[in-house]
């Protein structure tokens, strides 16, 4: 019987942080800020124009809207069509690959919605806990 292949080996920077450890954070860093998330959530459902996403996502500011559009852009999670009308009218939707976060984006929100409840208690309870006094560090001489 032969061995089992060996793992192709870990490289890691000089931080010590695996290459696949940054590739994930990479990606964590576009999909999973507040305002991507909601963006794929609404254009789940099909293209949207900018006026429309920003009606249906609550706080989101014009600049905020835009930088997070452009990022997912960026990613090929997003496309932008102008359409050659006075005015301009630009619609955006979710790419293929878009789509394939749409499922994650949704379950992250099933969960969230359905652990909100105990995640307020849990918070509760930490917060009415007597606080720990500051760890010492190292002392200097």
């Amino acid at each position: 019987m032969s061995p089992p292949p060996a793992k192709p080996p870990r490289s890691k920077n000089p931080h010590g942080a695996t290459e696949s450890c940054l590739a994930v954070r990479d990606i964590l860093t576009r999909v999973g800020d507040k305002w991507s998330v909601l963006v794929v959530g609404s254009l789940g459902e099909g293209p949207l124009r900018f006026s429309d996403l920003k009606r249906g996502i609550e706080g989101i500011s014009q600049r905020m809207l835009t930088l997070t559009l452009r990022g997912l852009e960026r990613d090929g999670l997003v496309t932008r069509t102008q359409y050659p009308t006075v005015p301009p009218r630009v619609e955006y939707a979710l790419t293929p690959l878009g789509h394939t976060l749409l499922d994650p984006v949704q379950e992250l929100a099933r969960w969230a919605l359905e652990s909100r409840a105990a995640i307020q208690t849990a918070r509760g309870r930490y917060d009415t806990k007597p606080k720990p006094p500051p760890a010492s560090g190292p002392t200097r001489r």
